[in-house]
């Protein structure tokens, strides 16, 4: 079975010099339980791409897909928002109701190969940042990053796929595991999100 991980930088784990970022300690967790005989094989691929949104994501995903597919069954995971909800030059750089139909798209081109479909919140922003013109020339706020989570919870209920709820996980603690850039976890935050999905793992190997 093969798991594919989409997303944008904080899917493929920039910033995080120790571990390679969430999804690579999964895949070395799935490559641990196989090797000991605890389980089936399952193989991770990060296909996270920085500064990725969903439009980035529905030109890539019917190649990476059909590229990638397993006869065992394939496990979809989406991480995007994070990128989309940022504003630059007064406007979003994908708008909630474009980010919406994106996102619907990208859930039909994963059922084509996937029933087990996985989408990621997106996470919410360190205190320093949150309003702030950075200087990539985006601004981004949490009051966004909850709106664009609720599409996400919403299409998920939809179309009852799983959403995984990394926000929440964040929140109370989020200046501890985000990193400088108040943007993308740090090591420990990283470790958090592979502690959260673990669970999800396991219910595969």
């Amino acid at each position: 079975m093969y798991g594919l991980f989409f997303g944008d930088s904080i899917t493929y784990g920039e910033y995080d010099g120790v571990s390679g970022g969430w999804v690579d300690i999964l895949k070395r967790y799935a490559l641990q339980q196989y090797h000991s005989g605890n389980g089936d094989e399952l193989i991770l691929f990060n296909l996270g791409i920085g500064g990725e949104t969903t439009e980035g994501l529905l030109k890539r995903m019917p190649h990476e897909l059909s590229a990638r597919n397993s006869a065992d069954g394939n496990l979809v995971f989406m991480g995007y928002g994070a990128n989309d909800l940022a504003i630059k030059d007064g406007k979003y750089i994908v708008a909630p109701e474009q980010f919406r139909i994106n996102i619907n798209i990208a859930v039909q081109h994963a059922k084509q190969f996937s029933k087990d479909i996985y989408l990621v919140s997106i996470l919410p922003v360190a205190q320093k940042i949150d309003g702030v013109l950075v200087s990539s020339g985006k601004l981004r706020t949490n009051e966004e990053v909850k709106i664009y989570n609720q599409i996400l919870q919403n299409i998920a209920a939809e179309h009852s796929l799983m959403y995984i709820d990394f926000y929440s996980a964040f929140v109370d603690d989020k200046e501890i595991f985000l990193s400088e850039d108040g943007v993308h976890p740090n090591e420990k935050g990283y470790g958090l999100m592979a502690e959260v999905v673990i669970p999800v793992i396991e219910k595969y190997l």
